[in-house]
């Protein structure tokens, strides 16, 4: 029986995209259900999909040592369930509170902490994906607004990550 050695993954990965979110209340699962659709796809090499649920602390550790990380998850509802919302993560990064909760320290203190602590390890290129939730109640499946729009922007970032070919001479 021959063994293949395997690889650190982060030295072949150049571009991470985390779902993040609990699919146990409702659109929460936003992240985690593109996550599933991503990885279904025919990504190019060096992109990585992972599913971090509601774990801050492993967005920041699977961000290190790449160069583009792409972050998912529901946003707060207001008005436009299955609204689609870019932003630079630059803008959303937060410090973490004072607190012995893991689950306080969520993806927004991931970037703070992970530049902070990683320096130039952690990615300069960082997008963030929000995705207006209808409910977040306890429950199992997406609302069909925000069902739509994990479709649509699962499409969205395959595209993103996938260079354009190049054209004949």
């Amino acid at each position: 029986m021959v063994v293949q050695a395997v690889a650190d993954m982060s030295a072949a990965v150049h571009t991470a995209i985390i779902g993040c979110g609990n699919p146990n209340r409702s659109d929460d699962g936003l992240g985690p259900a593109v996550a599933a659709r991503l990885r279904a796809t025919d990504l190019p090499p060096g992109v990585a999909v992972f599913d971090a649920g509601t774990d801050g602390m492993a967005v920041m550790y699977r961000a290190r040592g790449v160069e583009r990380l792409i972050i998912v998850d529901a946003k707060v509802p207001e008005n436009n369930p299955g609204a689609i919302y870019q932003v630079p993560g630059d803008i959303l990064q937060a410090p973490p509170q004072h607190s012995l909760n893991l689950h306080d320290f969520r993806w927004e203190n991931a970037l703070y902490a992970g530049r902070m602590i990683y320096g130039e390890a952690f990615p300069g290129d960082v997008s963030v994906f929000l995705v207006e939730a209808e409910s977040l109640a306890l429950g199992l499946g997406l609302s069909p607004a925000v069902e739509a729009a994990a479709g649509r922007l699962a499409e969205q970032i395959a595209a993103l990550v996938t260079p354009e070919p190049a054209e004949a001479p």
